[in-house]
């Protein structure tokens, strides 16, 4: 096997190949046949909550593996189109050398505006064949492990945590690991029957909140009472963007919080940025400051740039800008510096700006 995936790789093949690629025709035979592309198949679907659905992945034999916490862009042909998004796996990154198993998960929120949520929570069944990135983020465990850990999240914020802590009861890790993750209601709690299991555990403390039946939201008294050394304990936060600033602000000062955006809110436009031209210098477009995202802007005049997430997250998206000065739609950061890399989903430019699509 070895032997015929050097053979696909080299250049020899290359120039029979193009401009498609060797990929291009092995799909065809087989869409699980890859040289260098990552590709994987739905071998099992799970509901977890009403709009909640895990997917089992068989990666093609190109996938190299992922860290727990890490997350990866998903392809799927909807309607003919082929659409990317970002998602987090939510398996045990130990499970292929514990247990000789290749699969990995991801775990889909249907929202009502993402067509690749909705098809993938929905729609996509056994046999489904998806294409992937390969795995990305540092939202990772460290290679050395303290003596005490601590994990908050919200909403669909769990999935990467889940991973993290999948993981380290795979490793039997010895510390004391802490666990608190914020849901709506009992039925929209994600992973609610696992959770029971792993609060068995004589060193992880578990304890969910149902904001709509009583529970408060995150809060300084509430954190202290549930974790009392939290400051000082390395931890991982992931969940909607005012979740997540929540936990900044009881941190803050301190370098113990590692974070993650599931979901972004960004902040409103501001009409007196939206002045100048926006030029896309690859292509020669040119058009009005809108104050709408570059990648927004580039859309509306028929580029398609490459992008993933569209949340800041995976940098799929992420472009060179040659002139003019960008607001973070998220954080609200500005940049002026010439040839910058930047992510033009969350990058709205602040009067005349310039690109490299």
């Amino acid at each position: 096997m070895s032997l015929t995936r050097t053979i696909l790789r080299s250049p020899a093949v290359a120039a029979l190949t193009s401009p498609h690629g060797v990929d291009r025709y092995l799909e065809l035979v087989n869409p699980m046949w890859a040289a260098h592309e990552v590709r994987a198949r739905v071998v099992r679907t799970h509901r977890e909550t009403h709009d909640v659905t895990t997917l089992t992945l068989q990666p093609t034999s190109t996938w190299p593996g992922f860290a727990a916490g890490q997350h990866v862009q998903v392809g799927v042909e909807v309607d003919g189109t082929r659409h990317t998004r970002c998602f987090s796996i939510s398996s045990s990154d130990l499970a292929r050398r514990m247990r000789g198993d290749r699969t990995f998960t991801i775990t889909v929120r249907a929202h009502d505006d993402g067509v690749v949520s909705k098809h993938l929570a929905r729609h996509a069944g056994v046999g489904t064949v998806l294409h992937l990135s390969r795995a990305e983020g540092e939202f990772t465990l460290p290679p050395l492990l303290p003596r005490r850990l601590l994990f908050l999240s919200a909403g669909s914020g769990i999935t990467p945590v889940m991973s993290m802590l999948r993981s380290l009861v795979d490793l039997r890790y010895e510390g004391r690991l802490t666990f608190v993750h914020h849901a709506r209601t009992p039925e929209e709690t994600i992973f609610a029957d696992e959770l029971d299991e792993i609060a068995q555990l004589p060193n992880v403390d578990v304890t969910v909140l149902h904001t709509r039946l009583g529970d408060k939201r995150l809060n300084e008294l509430q954190l202290t009472a549930l974790a009392p050394a939290y400051a000082d304990t390395l931890t991982y936060a992931c969940g909607p963007a005012g979740f997540v600033e929540t936990v900044r602000e009881l941190y803050a000062g301190r370098d113990t919080l590692r974070v993650e955006y599931f979901k972004t809110s960004t902040l409103p436009p501001d009409d007196e940025a939206a002045t100048g031209t926006v030029r896309f210098a690859r292509s020669g477009q040119t058009a009005a400051n809108t104050g709408a995202t570059l990648l927004e802007q580039a859309e509306a005049l028929g580029l398609r740039p490459e992008h993933g997430c569209r949340m800041g997250i995976c940098r799929g998206c992420t472009t060179r800008k040659t002139e003019g000065t960008v607001r973070h739609a998220v954080t609200g950061a500005e940049s002026s510096a010439p040839d910058e890399d930047i992510q033009i989903c969350v990058s709205r430019p602040v009067g005349g700006c310039a690109v490299d699509l």
